[in-house]
């Protein structure tokens, strides 16, 4: 349905899910099955959800999987919030993750506005 590579937002999703990897490497390895695990597969099914639903067949199922998406970086946020209460992630490294989720927050919110618009009958 639509040109994955192209949609900006599912590009921002994949930049930040390496990012998460990244700092998620450095915690400490009796986090692996823990905060590591959790980050790690809420950051992807962001950027899988949005991909999922650019595939579909209708505008209505890929506004679904963006809310699915959407609902996942609120996850990966507060694993990210604990990570930093619990020392394993400085203010430094937290705000600009942090900065990055609010935006694609933002961006997908737009998206399902748009979204919606596109699917409503045109009044005649």
């Amino acid at each position: 349905m639509n040109n994955l590579k192209e949609l900006k937002i599912w590009n921002k999703a994949i930049s930040l899910s390496v990012d998460v990897y990244q700092v998620t490497s450095k915690f400490p390895s009796d986090e692996r099955f823990g905060l590591i695990s959790q980050a790690r597969r809420a950051a992807v099914s962001i950027s899988s959800n949005i991909a999922e639903g650019a595939g579909r067949n209708s505008l209505k199922e890929f506004n679904n999987f963006l809310g699915i998406a959407n609902g996942s970086s609120y996850e990966l946020q507060t694993q990210l919030v604990i990570a930093n209460k619990l020392n394993l992630l400085s203010d430094e490294v937290l705000q600009p993750l942090l900065s990055q989720i609010e935006e694609l927050q933002k961006m997908t919110y737009g998206f399902q506005q748009m979204l919606r618009k596109k699917s409503q009958p045109e009044p005649q």
